[in-house]
């Protein structure tokens, strides 16, 4: 079981129980903060890499990060 409370902290955004985290790849790893086995890692396009959601919630979570990546805080250091 992931750590909710230390993956809620660090990440660059949260929409809606969804928590983005940009890595060092240039990849956006999201969890379901709700559902933590829901998780799904995504391009900088918001194209889907890996998940291990359903179809449904993806389109979801993909529109999330379309509307809202201006906002993704993304640490590099």
């Amino acid at each position: 079981m992931p750590d909710i409370d230390s993956i809620a902290s660090g990440a660059g955004m949260i929409v809606n129980g969804y928590a983005f985290t940009g890595d060092d790849n240039g990849h956006i790893k999201v969890l379901n903060l709700n559902a933590p086995d829901s998780a799904l890692v995504l391009d900088r396009e918001g194209n889907v890499l890996e998940t291990s959601m359903d179809d449904m919630e993806v389109g979801i979570v993909q529109d999330y990060y379309r509307n809202n990546k201006e906002f993704l805080e993304v640490d590099h250091a």
